[in-house]
């Protein structure tokens, strides 16, 4: 059975039926009616059309997940950049080097004896050990000090186009220094790259190769930052294998090796 929707009458508070108007008073009900008609299209409470709600979710669908990855990848190669440049600015300590004041004269003395071995004829060796080699390499190298620039060893020549002279080379040196551990030499050089000092350390092995000198390179740090094998083995090819330093590297045809034994570098003559 129906129910009757039933109204009061706002003029004379009289209770009937929902009609056209009050049948006491006679005043007309389009104010209910009106009212009545929101109530009953009006949607339950809480309820959320379906339709409505999906364009606001398609608004907030989050990013891709390949634009994610970009973003990521973007800042990890950011600070991958900034930690090597900061390795690469920050300088690996010198080794300890033994100051030894005889070292010197046992030098002079081994290559007066290497130099009149091969007057005799008689197949000879020649070991430095450490303090020597530096020694030696101290009074040979023209190294740029602090204030002005080194004289060259040799003189200079036109270099190639685009390729730094042995001069600039050689005055942008500020230290180097020789270990010898077994069978393996470690070089570090200190250098001046565009007013800043760098260090670069290689550690490897020295060999006579048909005439030539080679250098097996097992290790090596520019600045703290370790460099891999591959970069290694590949600068060290190009730099011992170019034109202009294969002429250097021969070595004269009385010596039949080069190497390190015992933490010591020993020179064989034939």
């Amino acid at each position: 059975m129906a129910t009757m929707t039933t109204v009061t009458c706002e003029n004379c508070g009289y209770k009937q039926e929902l009609v056209g108007k009050c049948r006491k008073c006679g005043s007309p009900f389009s104010y209910h009616e009106a009212a009545a008609g929101v109530a009953a299209t009006a949607p339950a409470p809480f309820a959320q059309p379906a339709a409505a709600s999906a364009p606001a979710y398609a608004e907030r669908e989050s990013p891709s997940v390949f634009r994610r990855a970009y973003r990521v990848a973007r800042w990890v190669t950011v600070t991958i950049l900034l930690l090597v440049i900061v390795l690469v600015l920050h300088q690996a300590p010198a080794p300890l080097v033994r100051f030894d004041p005889e070292a010197g004269a046992r030098l002079s003395a081994k290559l007066s004896q290497s130099q009149a071995a091969p007057q005799a004829g008689q197949p000879h060796e020649l070991r430095l050990d450490q303090a020597e080699l530096n020694t030696f390499l101290a009074s040979n190298l023209a190294l740029k000090l602090d204030g002005g620039a080194a004289t060259p060893l040799t003189p200079a020549s036109p270099p190639p186009e685009g390729q730094p002279s042995l001069q600039e080379v050689q005055s942008s040196v500020r230290d180097v220094k020789i270990t010898m551990a077994e069978d393996r030499v470690q070089s570090y050089v200190l250098f001046d790259f565009h007013g800043k000092d760098l260090s670069l350390i290689l550690e490897g092995r020295l060999h006579v190769e048909n005439g030539y000198l080679r250098f097996e390179p097992v290790s090596g740090k520019l600045g703290s930052l370790p460099l891999p094998q591959s970069t290694l083995e590949s600068a060290v090819s190009r730099m011992f294998d170019s034109p202009e330093n294969r002429a250097k590297l021969r070595v004269p045809p009385e010596i039949s090796d080069i190497r390190v034994e015992n933490g010591e570098l020993l020179v064989a003559y034939r």
